[in-house]
């Protein structure tokens, strides 16, 4: 069949192979962009589209239109960039793949969004929140390995969980799989290596006894892989525990080691390679933080600040 003829089912389908094998993303990046590609094929469909070459410019813009004045639960506009991003990309796979002859949704610019700065805890919040997860029971010593080594390495949860006991090497570093499969290496603080090492001691081993060998770091209570819903949970305790006053999340543990690294004067370069971006512009954000915090003391503290 040319690839002309593709229906629009057919064209997102080999999309979705594309980026899962060709590019590497991860099963949670496929499933979000199948849940925004079919949106979008159905908003199409209402109007009798099902071919990629029948498609044009104003389609993509009557879409994004739908998106925010839906009468049912309409988009945010970090939603609907979300979603439009979604619909960008497959529409370059379209071009790439002579499927069409021109990009229709380049024309179309995602809304534009609140400059919205990460949210970090302080470093005595931080400490709180350590503190409230430490035990002596096998689910204590996981959730304080846990942690700490979300906060000593700046991880993603994703990646947290993801880790299999061999991933941490040589005593003092472990070995992150970022987005697309780009593996990392990230030095282990004292704190957290003494966590994960009494962990794998103490409570490891019973905790593998009760369910089928894995090679998985952290396991829950029947010995699997440890979710990153039970790594929420697991935050969301602790949390609760400290007494913090605030919602905080598993982002909130890599928001705060950028944070607190380029507070204590680490270079934004190496805070770039230890939280895996692509770009330092990524990372700058969190420059932003910082300069904040600074502007707030110096405002507090100063006698002619105000």
């Amino acid at each position: 069949m040319p690839e002309a003829e593709l229906s629009l089912e057919q064209s997102l389908e080999r999309y979705l192979r594309h980026v899962s094998i060709e590019r590497g993303l991860s099963p949670n990046t496929v499933a979000a962009y199948r849940r925004d590609l079919t949106a979008y094929l159905a908003s199409l469909g209402s109007r009798g589209i099902t071919n990629p070459a029948a498609i044009e410019p104003g389609d993509v813009s009557l879409f994004a239109r739908e998106l925010r004045t839906r009468q049912e639960s309409p988009l945010s506009a970090s939603s609907t960039a979300r979603m439009l991003s979604s619909v960008r990309g497959f529409h370059r796979y379209l071009l790439d793949e002579d499927q069409v002859e021109i990009d229709v949704s380049a024309a179309t610019s995602p809304p534009k969004l609140a400059s919205r700065l990460p949210k970090a805890i302080t470093i005595d919040q931080m400490a709180s929140v350590l503190e409230a997860a430490k035990g002596d029971s096998p689910q204590q010593l996981r959730d304080s390995a846990l942690l700490e080594l979300l906060y000593a390495t700046g991880a993603r949860v994703s990646e947290a969980v993801d880790l299999n006991v061999d991933d941490v090497i040589e005593g003092d570093v472990v070995r992150l799989f970022g987005k697309g499969g780009k593996q990392r290496i990230v030095p282990l603080g004292s704190y957290a290596r003494a966590a994960i090492d009494a962990y794998l001691v103490r409570a490891r081993p019973g905790l593998s006894a009760k369910g089928m060998s894995t090679p998985a770091l952290f396991l829950g209570a029947r010995g699997q892989r440890v979710s990153r819903q039970n790594a929420w949970l697991i935050i969301q305790a602790a949390a609760k525990r400290a007494n913090l006053g605030i919602e905080i999340s598993p982002h909130t543990f890599r928001h705060s080691f950028a944070t607190h690294l380029l507070a204590g004067g680490a270079d934004v370069r190496v805070v770039q390679e230890l939280l895996g971006h692509s770009s330092v512009a990524t990372t700058q954000i969190y420059t932003l933080v910082t300069a904040d915090t600074l502007r707030d003391m110096y405002t507090t503290a100063h006698p002619r600040a105000r």
